[in-house]
């Protein structure tokens, strides 16, 4: 699983970049990047416990995160403009998702009761098992 993170790593870190720096930049981005977003995610899901559906943080907010500061790094943007960027982006994020968050919320419960959870939704929620791991 470690090489098709890496993998994406790789492609998610090079997007933001991909116009500003050269074939030998693209590939020491996506080296680091691999490596990088790899870390990003045993912290996320071992040390600090957080479920990060498909590792969506880690590998591609990481890896965009790195890939732009990557742009000022090889010469081909401002450190102000990439990292006056990230801050747009991401108070813009962090603001957009609190809104839908809460507007979901009005129409649909945002959690299962604890013994849903307990449970699982594969069974409780679709009636089946996703994985049968008894077998």
């Amino acid at each position: 699983m470690s090489l098709v993170t890496g993998t994406i790593a790789g492609l998610a870190s090079i997007t933001p970049a991909s116009g500003y720096v050269g074939p030998i930049e693209a590939v020491v981005i996506g080296a680091v990047a691999g490596v990088l977003c790899q870390e990003a995610v045993l912290l996320i899901k071992n040390r600090l416990r957080i479920d990060d559906t498909l590792d969506v943080f880690a590998v591609h907010g990481v890896g965009g995160i790195f890939g732009t500061v990557m742009v000022a790094v090889f010469g081909a943007g401002t450190w102000a403009a990439q990292l006056g960027g990230l801050a747009v982006v991401g108070v813009w994020t962090l603001v957009l998702t609190y809104i839908i968050i809460k507007a979901v919320a009005l129409v649909l419960p945002m959690r299962v009761d604890a013994e849903t959870e307990a449970n699982g939704l594969d069974i409780s929620v679709h009636g089946e098992r996703g994985y049968d791991l008894n077998s």
